[in-house]
């Protein structure tokens, strides 16, 4: 049975997300993905990545605005990946105090500089300078490590090496928030949150696709009631989806090399210049109003193809809709040794709701077996690009029935034997 103070504090917290869902919906949605819990073992609060603790004496000292930026501040290190960041080597310490800088100069940008938001009565206005005295949000966490590295250096403190000031071991998570760095919450706990099995589920790339969602839903929230956009969506969130989305490939050159374009306005007399070592005919082009459609993009989601891969492959795709202004039409399946039913689209949105499944091992045979199988009036590919490692057996070029093939490979040691390949990079660590 709860008692009255924790059934107060439930209430506290349940008020203050749903309170963030009018005032700042982005950190709103992502905090939906988070446990809250009480720890009376620490001084203030932590996150281990799937949780928000509070000391509940610490939360009982917060106004409702400060549990307000407190929630934000703590889910913002999760969403950011900084739970799983840092090297081996870096100053424990250090790197702290650059993931809060980073933080709070988000929340900051999300809240119109307005420093009372990130500003906490018992520990007074929250960093977010660096020692240049420019916004974290301009930065990522390893960067303003590297500009504080230099700052210690330069005025003779001990840092990196010293081993009293690497991460804590074990025997000493859980402590209380000795924080030599100034910040208010305790992050010894982001050891505990990577080493679990239920903490290594939780990758990046799955906070990325919650952080693509909640920028959308904030948008969608904020036109609502008026507001404008996404203005509340911290920039360094918004910078870091921008470059993950941002696809490498110039689809309009791929694809009027690879596929019949539908024109509107055209003349076949000349034809195009540009590809005129295409296997295809293609007009020359005035004013026009293009469209590609009848595609069919599959990806590959087999035990081979990590996360980041997959989301890559999305981030290629949804390039290639941005490209054609969203003149881009057709179905978005996935396999393994088995096809999962394609599902249509034929705009971002349609696109964006699509989830990927699969896992197992991995036959491009059966790509073609769907096909032939499943062709019919709603379903006829004209064209199949295929985004993939490349690690499975090719089958015959007779199993395509004659449908051209776009292999998208993510690395430069499989070649495929027939069809045109494209090759992509996947991306570092943001």
């Amino acid at each position: 049975m709860l008692n009255k103070e924790t059934r107060e504090i439930i209430k506290r917290l349940q008020r203050a997300r749903m309170s963030l869902m009018t005032k700042q919906p982005f950190y709103a949605v992502l905090l939906f993905h988070m446990k809250f819990s009480l720890d009376e073992g620490c001084e203030t609060a932590y996150t281990d990545s799937q949780r928000i603790a509070f000391c509940p004496d610490f939360i009982n000292h917060l106004s409702d605005s400060e549990l307000e930026f407190v929630l934000m501040h703590e889910v913002l290190h999760v969403a950011l990946n900084h739970c799983g960041r840092g090297s081996a080597d870096y100053d424990f310490d250090l790197f702290n105090e650059a993931c809060d800088i980073v933080v709070n100069s988000n929340i900051l940008y999300s809240c119109n500089m307005n420093l009372s938001s990130v500003t906490l009565s018992e520990f007074g206005e929250s960093m977010h300078l660096t020692p240049d005295g420019k916004e974290g949000y301009l930065f990522t966490a390893e960067e303003v490590y590297n500009i504080l590295l230099t700052k210690n250096e330069n005025s003779g403190e001990q840092s990196g090496n010293d081993s009293e000031k690497q991460a804590p071991d074990d025997s000493e998570i859980g402590g209380v928030a000795d924080r030599s760095d100034g910040g208010f919450d305790d992050h010894t706990f982001w050891q505990v949150g990577q080493s679990g099995e239920e903490g290594a589920d939780i990758t990046k790339e799955v906070w990325l696709q919650r952080m693509i969602e909640a920028t959308k839903i904030a948008g969608d929230f904020n036109g609502q009631n008026g507001e404008s956009g996404c203005g509340n969506v911290p920039l360094g969130v918004q910078r870091l989806i921008d470059e993950y989305l941002k696809p490498q490939t110039d689809w309009r050159t791929v694809l009027n090399d690879f596929v019949q374009e539908e024109i509107n306005d055209y003349s076949f007399n000349p034809p195009d210049r540009r590809f005129q070592d295409s296997a295809f005919l293609l007009p020359d082009y005035n004013e026009k109003d293009e469209s590609v459609k009848g595609i069919l993009f599959m990806v590959d989601t087999s035990g081979s193809m990590t996360d980041k891969m997959i989301t890559q492959a999305f981030s290629e795709i949804k390039g290639a809709i941005d490209q054609f202004n969203g003149r881009l039409e057709g179905w978005l399946g996935f396999f393994d040794a088995a096809v999962v039913e394609p599902e249509r689209f034929s705009d971002e949105d349609e696109f964006r709701v699509i989830i990927p499944e699969g896992g197992g091992g991995t036959s491009f045979k059966c790509i073609f077996d769907y096909i032939r199988e499943n062709s019919n009036g709603n379903f006829n590919p004209v064209s199949i690009i295929i985004l993939t490692d490349g690690y499975a057996p090719f089958p015959d070029e007779s199993e395509t029935q004659g449908i051209p093939v776009l292999w998208i490979i993510n690395n430069k040691a499989v070649t495929p034997p027939w069809g045109k390949t494209v090759r992509i990079e996947i991306r570092e660590e943001q």
